[in-house]
């Protein structure tokens, strides 16, 4: 009963030190400070087991067939190099900015399973800059991805400036992203998970979304109640759709930017939308 105490007493002087210090401000979050080493291992240590937890059952398919590893090198080259590099290549100039840098994938393939690997690249990691790739990329090619990412370790610069020429993707060219389509009936909760990977709550304040305040379009809350859409559109399913989707069709002036939504996710988004009274 003692030692339980003693612990609730550290537990709440440690929560009380860590408020004062960041409600002062003595905590640096400038990128170009590194973190505190106990500040980087708690965060390193937190990632490595929400992973395995969350990677755990995943059922890894057959990663050895050569079109797949090529296709996941082109998708390599269009999404994942510019942060992490290649061998032999640096990543772009911004990606060295980020504090933690990205990680080497040479290393990461070594250091993670390849159902861990789909994991991360399938949902990202919060806080490392690392995005959410479930509503840009497919399955098979996130699949795609990892098996590349698997032959990265064996590969030397020679050898993949040789395999990126044999495939045909140089630099001028222009992969293809698929994904499958999500279920025909909408869901409220994958509505939810799209209002958020749009990065819609970067301009409109939208309840449920944390950190979703941004006053720079019109707040979200009680659309479905509105007569209209953006002061143009009378206010049905089918218009705040197209809203959604299109706007610069509808409004070649409006500042609310084409995202590129397909029809499913749209479905979903209006279905969290409507219900927000």
């Amino acid at each position: 009963m003692r030692i339980a105490f003693v612990l609730t007493l550290i537990a709440l002087g440690c929560v009380l030190v860590g408020a004062v210090v960041l409600q002062s401000g003595m905590y640096n979050i400038a990128a170009t400070e590194q973190h505190y080493a106990p500040t980087y291992l708690l965060l390193d240590t937190g990632m490595r087991r929400s992973v395995q937890s969350h990677a755990r059952g995943i059922d890894i398919p057959p990663l050895d067939d050569p079109a797949l590893v090529d296709r996941g090198l082109t998708l390599y080259r269009a999404h994942c190099a510019q942060c992490h590099g290649a061998p032999g290549i640096a990543p772009e100039p911004f990606a060295l900015g980020l504090t933690p840098p990205p990680a080497n994938l040479a290393h990461a393939a070594r250091a993670w399973r390849a159902n861990e690997l789909y994991w991360i690249v399938r949902n990202g990691a919060k806080m490392t800059g690392m995005p959410a790739w479930e509503f840009r990329l497919s399955e098979h090619d996130t699949w795609a991805v990892v098996a590349f990412m698997l032959e990265l370790p064996r590969l030397s610069p020679f050898q993949y400036a040789a395999k990126t020429r044999g495939t045909g993707t140089g630099d001028t060219a222009v992969p293809v992203t698929t994904r499958e389509a999500p279920p025909t009936s909408p869901s409220e909760i994958r509505g939810k998970r799209a209002l958020l990977q749009y990065g819609c709550g970067t301009c409109h304040a939208i309840p449920g979304i944390v950190g979703a305040y941004a006053q720079v379009g019109p707040p979200l809350k009680g659309l479905a109640t509105r007569p209209f859409l953006a002061g143009i559109l009378t206010n049905t399913p089918e218009n705040l759709l197209r809203w959604i989707q299109h706007p610069t069709r509808i409004d070649p002036n409006t500042a609310m930017p084409d995202l590129g939504v397909p029809e499913g996710d749209a479905r979903d988004i209006a279905a969290y939308l409507s219900n927000m009274r």
